[in-house]
């Protein structure tokens, strides 16, 4: 059994021997495989376009920010303030939605293009475009910083982009903003003139029960001759009290029909209806109410797009390196297969 091990050993060890002599025979064979790929691998790392990278952080708005967007807007007036969060929250979606990486494919990336690609297919040059322009969310899960990302052969194009893409985005997040604004108090303008026309429409009633109330005293005290009050000590608040009062009549009929006569010729309830002009005044801020689309942000960009000086694609060191190797690879492979067919013919 011992022997037997040995035998195979040896065996093992001449075969091995035999291909390391039949390699060392043929290295120039090797060397020229390996030498072939490295000029290969060189030729495409020199001749291919160059890619570089521009990278757009962005991060939320400061308080300062989203100010003018909270104009107005107070727990009293029912119309709760927006926070940070809110206003980012929106501008995250409008740079992560498909509608704004559409626009800007068809009106930015499409015409970049020669007329010979443009003619290729859409979905063809739109997954292009996924490659060229990107959106990375943030690393960390507690993280609201994002990342905008664009690699085209045009250093300068790429900073211009991803700057125009994170604007673009911004513009829209602030459209929507004013317009949710617009809306709300449009809305808001709209409750406090139903509460206006329902003050209006009381005060008017009040107006007609008081004429109602000091004819019927008129009456009385025409009935019982009484034309001025009379000279006797009575709760003056009961006589004065207004309409309501029992002893209303007690004011006398020249008093009271000068007061109904006032009454029927006044022009206007407004200076007599309660809480009015406080109504009217919030329903003249609400309907007039606009926001500066220059006073207010949506976003920060977190430092400048830098201009690339280096590019990132291709990796000149590692596309030779790959090359050296895999001629290196190729070359053993042909000696192999050449000692094989070798050793086949010789049997």
């Amino acid at each position: 059994m011992q022997g037997d091990s040995r035998e195979e050993n040896n065996m093992g060890d001449f075969e091995f021997r035999r291909f390391v002599r039949a390699i060392l025979r043929q290295k120039f064979i090797i060397l020229a495989f390996t030498v072939l790929g490295a000029v290969a691998a060189a030729s495409y790392a020199f001749i291919a376009t160059p890619i570089y990278e521009a990278k757009a952080f962005v991060i939320p708005p400061t308080q300062n920010d989203i100010a003018n967007f909270n104009y107005g807007r107070t727990r009293d007036a029912e119309l709760a303030p927006y926070s940070v969060k809110d206003v980012y929250d929106i501008y995250v979606r409008r740079l992560q939605s498909e509608s704004l990486r559409r626009d800007f494919f068809y009106k930015v990336y499409l015409p970049s293009l020669s007329d010979k690609k443009r003619k290729s297919s859409q979905d063809v040059l739109y997954a292009d475009f996924s490659q060229v322009l990107r959106v990375a969310s943030p690393l960390k899960e507690a993280s609201d910083r994002y990342l905008v990302i664009v690699q085209t052969s045009n250093p300068e194009q790429a900073i211009k982009w991803a700057a125009a893409y994170i604007a673009q985005a911004g513009d829209l997040a602030k459209k929507e903003m004013i317009r949710n604004l617009s809306i709300e108090s449009e809305v808001r303008a709209r409750n406090l003139e139903q509460q206006i026309s329902s003050a209006r429409e009381a005060s008017r009633l009040a107006r007609e029960d008081s004429i109602v109330r000091l004819a019927e005293a008129l009456r009385i005290a025409e009935s019982i001759g009484l034309q001025k009050p009379p000279a006797i000590t009575v709760n003056q608040s009961v006589i004065a009290g207004g309409e309501s009062g029992q002893l209303t009549y007690m004011r006398g009929s020249i008093a009271l029909k000068a007061e109904i006569e006032n009454i029927q010729a006044r022009t206007s309830d407004d200076p007599f209806t309660d809480h009015l002009r406080e109504l009217q005044g919030k329903y003249n801020f609400f309907k007039g109410l606009k926001t500066d689309a220059t006073a207010v942000s949506a976003y920060r960009q977190d430092g400048d797009v830098e201009l690339p000086d280096t590019p990132i694609k291709p990796n000149k060191a590692l596309i030779i390196v790959l090359g050296i190797f895999s001629g290196f690879i190729l070359g053993l492979a042909v000696v192999f297969l050449r000692g094989f067919f070798s050793a086949k013919s010789e049997d």
